[in-house]
């Protein structure tokens, strides 16, 4: 089955719906990072010791992982109505969020973080297949875009807090608490299911684990598991990093702010997504992941020597860092759905997100008390290298297989 011609009502109908996804998927997804952007004001008013502050970005990844691994186990995303399924846990994750605002201890704090991952596992991966029944042709650049929205809201809390610098920290949990139900609205009446609907699947545990018996669907995951090593622990430490940049007397300091430093980098993966999306569909989701990660990982290596600046190129280094370390998030998920059985596709996207974010726990944790063993941040980040060494490696053996031919039309 083709899309739609180009220029009819269906094709002009699937960008559309895109866009309506990509929307809602921004505003949920500002819940993520949203205690992560205040943490040095949550540390100063609740005294927390730098495990305490890990954890409360840590919660959110474990949350979701348990989401997203017994959503897998009933296959979830594969039963029930994705419209439905994405509406009820935006607004989990809007009431959890919220909940910031009224706890006043680090294990509560932390519990709401947990419940805000769980319900984003109801949204992100059924976003990721409600988007493929839209596309055929051209499914890496729309899964760009929608990694984008994922990386533009993740990069909203920074923007609100850089925006209310010396307002409450409260007005950040309020503002992507507000953006959330927005988000849910979305879901609940613009969103539907397109014209390429997969097979409807029935429970079948077995089919969690089966999704990851075939060599090349798991050298893609082996792949995206590199990535996900490097991806959340940068994002979730990048404001440390320049914090302590700004203590040390960097100037002048990359865009007035290690707020406003953190919103430009992450938010710059968005042209990477999308750059990704094109790159995919053209050369190849092998050349293009394995290349985004070369690069990436080459800027873990080098920011650590720019710690004292100049400014200029630690901003350049960071910019770029910011495109490649998302730019490939995409089409790891895009290969699974050409790879995967076309019945449990939700499944196996789900099965590979969770495993995906289980391991950004223990490189979220790791980095902080790297950097305290070494006494100080520059050269935290070198610890994500083995992640994207150990991505290009896998992604360049699995173009080697005659099954990469199913990728990308055929382009490996």
């Amino acid at each position: 089955m083709c899309d739609a011609a180009p220029g009819s009502t269906a094709s002009d109908g699937r960008w559309r719906m895109l866009a309506l996804i990509c929307a809602g998927v921004v505003g949920v997804l500002t819940t993520w990072f949203s205690a992560t952007a205040i943490m040095p004001e949550l540390i100063a008013a609740w005294g927390l010791s730098t495990s305490q502050a890990a954890w409360l970005t840590n919660a959110v990844q474990l949350g979701f992982v348990a989401g997203a691994l017994a959503a897998s186990v009933v296959n979830l995303p594969d039963i029930v109505r994705l419209q439905r399924l994405m509406t009820i846990c935006a607004l989990a994750a809007a009431a959890a969020n919220a909940g910031l605002l009224v706890v006043t201890s680090p294990t509560a704090a932390i519990l709401l973080r947990f419940l805000t991952g769980v319900a984003l596992a109801g949204v992100y991966p059924p976003a990721l297949k409600l988007m493929a029944t839209w596309f055929l042709r051209g499914r890496g650049l729309a899964l760009g875009f929608l990694i984008g929205a994922l990386t533009l809201g993740s990069s909203m809390p920074h923007l609100l807090r850089a925006l209310t610098e010396g307002i409450a920290w409260q007005a950040v949990v309020i503002g992507t608490s507000l953006l959330t139900l927005t988000s849910a609205a979305i879901f609940a009446l613009l969103v539907r299911e397109g014209p390429h609907a997969f097979g409807r699947a029935v429970f079948d545990p077995r089919q969690c684990l089966q999704v990851f018996t075939q060599r090349p669907l798991w050298l893609a995951n082996l792949g995206y598991f590199g990535h996900m090593w490097e991806l959340y622990a940068m994002w979730a430490w990048i404001l440390a990093f320049g914090a302590a940049a700004a203590e040390g007397g960097l100037q002048p300091f990359p865009f007035g702010s290690p707020s406003m430093l953190s919103f430009v980098v992450v938010a710059s993966g968005v042209a990477g997504c999308i750059l990704g999306g094109v790159l995919s569909d053209r050369i190849g989701r092998c050349l293009t992941t394995a290349g985004m990660m070369a690069v990436s990982g080459a800027c873990a290596l080098l920011i650590g020597w720019l710690f004292d600046g100049p400014g200029w190129a630690l901003a350049l280094v960071a910019g770029v860092w910011g495109i490649s370390v998302v730019g490939d998030s995409a089409q790891f998920s895009a290969a699974v759905t050409e790879l995967a059985d076309s019945r449990f596709v939700g499944t196996a996207v789900t099965l590979q997100l969770g495993i995906g974010f289980a391991l950004t726990v223990v490189a979220i944790w790791g980095v902080p008390l790297l950097a305290e063993a070494l006494g100080g941040w520059r050269w935290a980040f070198v610890m994500l290298v083995p992640g994207p060494v150990l991505g290009v490696w896998a992604m360049l053996r699995l173009r080697a297989l005659p099954e990469a031919a199913r990728l990308a039309g055929g382009a490996r």
